[in-house]
């Protein structure tokens, strides 16, 4: 993927960058995939704000993915598209029976190109077998957690995890975030990278494009009054008064775990990301 700039008529412009979208060949979406997706901007049903800075943006249309990819037939590519509800492109497929499906599209995935999934099939990008047959050192994505369930890990763009090692009925998978995990041998995911690689070398470039995208503005904490943020307060400009970062709420925004000590996949967890 390559990314366009643009020459610096405006302030904004000088750095911003947008996508080529060179690898897409397909522009619209398959109307029997999209359905409706409303917008809360944040709130729950009493209408209060549970999740600040969200508001506005453009109307969105859900595309459905096969996350499960549990038909065995041949499905074949038929356009690779845009999805504005994720990062990663996405490719069409057709089976045999001309049933179409969304999947998340590969690197080096295009039209024509015929994909399968099942325990027998060939090593190739695109292709969704069970980790039980696929041989170690292979880079994959859309990586299961339970049997069946569909796809849950790795899935955003440019993203890609490597299978490690096999032991008993577990298998030891190095995610993208450093995290080592064991996963069932059982659980299937999909050879190759997803596609969108140069997609977090993107600039915004301006605060309008921001909003498009549903996200509204953030004021920093410390502008605020001591009653509203733990930043707040003081005269001119002050520092925090704090060992380290703040929320609003008063726990640490930096480096603090919220993860269940008790929960019970800890003991899947070889090594936790970021850890030394």
């Amino acid at each position: 993927m390559a990314t366009m700039k643009f020459k610096p008529t405006t302030p904004s412009r000088r750095h911003m960058t947008v996508p080529s979208f060179e690898e897409l060949t397909k522009f619209t979406p398959e109307k029997s995939l999209v359905r409706i997706k409303k917008k809360h901007a944040g709130r729950n049903s009493y209408g209060r704000i549970t999740v600040r800075h969200q508001g506005g943006g453009n109307k969105l249309k859900y595309r459905i993915i096969d996350f499960k990819r549990s038909d065995a037939s041949a499905h074949k590519v038929i356009g690779v598209e845009y999805d504005p509800n994720r990062t990663a492109y996405i490719a069409l497929l057709q089976d045999e029976a001309g049933k179409k499906s969304y999947i998340i599209a590969p690197v080096g995935v295009t039209d024509g190109d015929v994909l399968y999934s099942g325990a027998e099939v060939d090593i190739k990008p695109g292709n969704t077998l069970p980790l039980a047959n696929i041989p170690l050192g292979t880079f994959i994505h859309n990586i299961e957690l339970n049997p069946g369930k569909g796809a849950q890990l790795v899935r955003s763009a440019g993203a890609q995890a490597q299978l490690m090692s096999k032991e008993n009925d577990l298998a030891l998978v190095r995610l993208p975030s450093g995290e080592m995990r064991y996963i069932q041998l059982k659980c299937t995911a999909t050879i190759g990278q997803v596609s969108n690689i140069e997609h977090d070398t993107i600039k915004i470039g301006k605060a309008g494009k921001k909003r498009h995208m549903g996200i509204r503005p953030t004021v920093r904490g410390s502008v605020m009054n001591p009653c509203d943020h733990p930043h707040g307060g003081g005269e001119g400009k002050a520092p925090i008064g704090h060992p380290g970062p703040m929320t609003p709420w008063g726990k640490p925004a930096m480096g603090y775990k919220t993860r269940d000590r008790k929960a019970r996949t800890n003991k899947f967890i070889v090594k936790r990301r970021n850890s030394k």
